[in-house]
């Protein structure tokens, strides 16, 4: 690790097109020998950092910083204050996202510094990361799990990262477990499969369950009732933010594009919704062919590779409280299995799951599945 003299770096504030650019590019050349790192398009990441095409920003501000060498850029950060989440939590706690770095503490130090400075003019008195820009999104510092690729929307980093930040000042403030289901280790077959559907049909027919997946063609019908379900099925989560339905929309818009309407469940109770899970094809199976990340011609080799996706991500499952510790997570988990496997997917990821969610963790490996990566939230006093 290189510890560089400070006065050899030069932090600056993003404030100019130019500047932006570089911001997101800076990535797809620190990492562009690392076969596991998944090129996001730039166009997208560009629509995530601008707050007119990001409702995020209704309630909360960001300030982003690139740390540059001789004209050269080797760091970047965000600083971010999340007025929802503080005044849900009644907390005043700043976030730093899109933490990007070459192996230099020095550097690392100054970005974090940079970021703490912004967010201690707004009062903020601790700064915690990564979250890029809350656990609504990518969140978390990659700490186990370095020899397999990450799934959409699940975070991916060189492990140098762990000691430039722990080396920083940040101790751990959580960690988060993924588990995934492989053929090797699945136990969704032979009795034990018999077992759970046996189990899950009484389950229903006592409680008077059906599961259904969404209906396309009233998609904005399905999303009232996401909405409803959304912020009370996960609102006891730690670190947990409720989403404006703003974010909502727009987060639906964009998997709207890559769902397959099969394997977005709604569980209803004497017809009554009391859970939904939203499982997806790994997109970044087609993003891997893409190394550049932009549109052209690379949207054409997404396309192509998008046909043959085999691997899946159940990136939300939850139900209302009053309907915990009764077996719905297992009935989903039989129901999402079943429809991926008539599609072809053969391989499964669950998570995010907070590392103290036993009810949750306890539920996942009892049918199976298998911690293979470990994400970390991180604190400093600002």
């Amino acid at each position: 690790m290189r510890v560089a003299p400070m006065s050899d770096i030069r932090i600056t504030a993003v404030d100019s097109p130019r500047d932006l650019n570089a911001f997101i590019a800076f990535p797809y050349e620190l990492h562009r020998r690392d076969p596991l790192w998944v090129p996001p398009l730039r166009r997208d990441v560009k629509a995530m950092l601008v707050p007119k095409h990001n409702p995020f920003f209704e309630h909360a501000e960001a300030r982003y910083f690139l740390a540059r060498r001789d004209d050269r850029v080797v760091g970047r950060i965000a600083a971010i204050e999340n007025r929802g989440h503080n005044e849900f939590h009644e907390d005043r706690v700043g976030f730093f996202g899109f933490f990007e770095c070459i192996d230099d503490r020095t550097v690392a130090n100054a970005l974090f510094d940079a970021a703490s400075t912004w967010l201690a003019e707004r009062k903020l008195d601790v700064l915690r990361g990564p979250a890029s820009f809350s656990t609504n999104d990518e969140v978390g510092l990659l700490v186990d799990g370095f020899d397999t690729p990450p799934t959409l929307m699940m975070p991916h980093n060189p492990r140098y990262y762990v000691d430039l930040i722990e080396g920083s000042g940040f101790t751990k403030a959580k960690d988060l477990l993924t588990y995934q289901s492989t053929p090797e280790n699945s136990r969704l077959d032979g009795p034990f499969l018999a077992r759970l559907i046996k189990g899950t049909d009484l389950l229903a027919k006592r409680y008077h369950i059906t599961v259904r997946p969404i209906e396309p063609k009233r998609f904005d019908e399905e999303l009232v009732v996401i909405k409803e379900l959304y912020n009370q099925a996960w609102e006891r989560n730690w670190g947990f933010v409720p989403m404006t339905d703003h974010e909502i929309d727009h987060v639906a818009a964009q998997l709207k594009q890559i769902m397959i309407p099969e394997l977005v469940l709604f569980v209803y109770a004497h017809d009554k919704p009391i859970g939904f899970s939203v499982a997806l094809p790994d997109l970044n199976v087609a993003l891997k062919t893409n190394p550049s990340g932009r549109m052209f011609p690379g949207i054409l080799k997404i396309l192509w590779a998008a046909r043959n996706i085999h691997r899946l991500r159940i990136l939300m499952l939850g139900t209302l409280p009053e309907w915990r510790n009764k077996g719905i997570d297992a009935l989903m988990y039989r129901h999402i299995w079943e429809r991926g496997m008539a599609k072809g997917m053969n391989w499964g990821e669950a998570g995010w799951i907070l590392e103290d969610n036993t009810l949750m963790n306890n539920a996942l490996e009892r049918i199976g599945f298998v911690v293979y990566k470990r994400h970390r939230l991180y604190d400093r006093p600002v």
